[in-house]
């Protein structure tokens, strides 16, 4: 199979190619390593290859399946195989093997995908952008010296850079959906628990984490939402297997109510200036839905983003000291010991300190937030704002200096953390993390299902994507929508884009 036949597909276009008999599955299998021997070493999305385990996986995949051989890659943060490295983007646990299948690798081997290997992630997935100090930096596809965002990095680079035609990743404050806007592509959060993440684990970040995929094509990620979606046993979240979510794609939405906004109430207190191009994606995306029989409002969600951001925080506090004292328990190092980023200790330390009274209040607002967008989405269909304030960052621009590091670093002192916290750590943590990147966790916290659509590209030739909401377990209206902007604008034709692109 010639590179360019290979590229011209997405996953679901070569799965029919090989279920018609003309190309093989060893021909797809040999062309992902090909192109991943030949790009990889200038787009660094890989962080683990598996190419000698995939092959023989292959051998047993179901040409009925969906996707009957397809190539793809898995990341390498929750993903587990069986007996194989996972180490989460982190030094400290370069040595950890998942103990067994993650009930989401199960599906997508039945599904009929072959896993060729993990992308990168910022360490325990917890930046926008991907820049872990123990692997690698992904570069973005688009353009030289740019992020492809985070924490999904490596998984964006990998498919906007053509390497396969669909990745895994996960999306726990915008980790799918920041880095398809950077890259092109399409990104979908589905609705909370409707991808299961055990058996290793229950609920991540109280339900704020949830794995999908990011894909060149709407249907792609339509039927990969249908081949893993729902439950597994004794899952937190009753959410049941459903199926319809391809099919929903073929079926245009009727006539939507949309609520268009520029985010402000997410971003004024930050004090977060919206880059023009980014309010001309958000524009021309409104004037384009009015164009095709939607109703356009202009209309501010109704929150407060300082709570928002506030709780977000609190929550991802507490979640990273419990994370910590896991990984010590699983590598038999003293938390105080662990190989890990300064940033990280260093908001760790701060967790370790926060009241489970705060704790708990942080997310009895997360579910006050659902509540008010519950109300909100009997008014709109569809919210359509931004992903992000700006178009991908050059790489190290957002990372942590090490100026602050070494102000980090000073939380080692006994009672400092604390002290810290009450003379307002966590709002400067808030501003300085969230900035560039506001516009995503309320989806999050809100667990409605949320998407980035690739439509715009700036003059200097980087994408970004707009960010569309629908109300809770809305998932097969927001894929509507988004196969019927796809077949309008035609936004596949800027993928893949070619390795030469990012070369120094």
């Amino acid at each position: 199979m010639e590179p360019r036949e290979y590229r011209a597909h997405d996953g679901l276009g070569l799965a029919e190619l090989i279920r018609r008999g003309e190309v093989s599955r060893e021909e797809v299998f040999a062309a992902a390593c090909a192109a991943i021997e030949r790009d990889d070493p200038r787009l660094g999305a890989i962080v683990r290859r598996r190419f000698e385990q995939a092959r023989k996986e292959g051998q047993l995949v179901d040409p009925a399946s969906p996707f009957a051989g397809v190539p793809t890659l898995t990341k390498d943060l929750l993903m587990g195989l069986a007996g194989e490295p996972l180490a989460f983007g982190s030094a400290a646990m370069k040595s950890w093997r998942a103990p067994e299948d993650a009930t989401l690798v199960r599906r997508l081997r039945e599904a009929g995908l072959v896993i060729l290997g993990q992308t990168a992630t910022p360490e325990l997935g917890l930046m926008g952008i991907t820049e872990p100090k123990a692997f690698p930096h992904p570069v973005n596809p688009w353009k030289a010296g740019h992020s492809p965002g985070g924490s999904s990095g490596g998984a964006a680079t990998a498919v906007a850079g053509g390497l396969v035609p669909l990745a895994l990743g996960g999306d726990g404050g915008g980790s799918i959906r920041i880095p398809a806007s950077h890259c092109g592509l399409f990104g979908f959060k589905p609705s909370r628990g409707r991808v299961p993440l055990g058996p290793m684990f229950a609920e991540i970040w109280q339900g704020a984490v949830v794995e999908h995929a990011l894909t060149r094509s709407v249907r792609d990620s339509a039927a990969l939402l249908d081949a893993t979606n729902g439950m597994d046993e004794g899952a937190p979240q009753p959410m049941l297997r459903e199926t319809g979510f391809l099919s929903a794609r073929d079926r245009p939405p009727r006539r939507l109510r949309v609520a268009v906004s520029l985010g402000d109430p997410l971003s004024a207190w930050l004090d977060t200036r919206l880059d023009p191009e980014v309010r001309l994606a958000v524009e021309r995306t409104a004037e384009q839905l009015e164009a095709m029989g939607h109703a356009i409002e202009w209309c501010d969600p109704p929150l407060e983003g300082e709570r928002l951001a506030d709780s977000y925080l609190t929550l991802y506090l507490g979640h990273l000291a419990a994370d910590l004292a896991w990984i010590s328990e699983q590598t038999g190092v003293p938390v105080r010991r662990l190989d890990i980023e300064p940033a990280t200790r260093a908001v760790g330390r701060l967790g370790r300190c926060l009241p489970a009274r705060d704790y708990e209040l942080a997310k009895r607002y997360w579910n006050r937030l659902a509540r008010l967008m519950g109300d909100f989405h009997r008014r709109f269909d569809v919210l359509l704002m931004p992903v992000v304030a700006a178009p991908a960052p050059r790489l190290g621009e957002l990372y942590p200096d090490a100026a602050t590091e070494r102000l980090m670093g000073l939380l080692a002192i006994p009672g400092l953390p604390s002290l810290a916290l009450r003379l307002g750590m966590l709002e400067r943590l808030a501003k300085d993390s969230l900035r560039m990147m506001p516009f995503t966790q309320l989806a999050n916290l809100t667990g409605q299902p949320a998407m980035s659509l690739p439509l715009h590209i700036t003059p200097e030739g980087l994408p970004v994507g707009v960010q569309m909401l629908g109300a809770m377990g809305e998932d097969r209206l927001l894929l509507s929508l988004a196969a019927e902007i796809e077949a309008a604008s035609q936004w596949g034709r800027h993928l893949p884009r070619p390795a030469e692109a990012v070369s120094a």
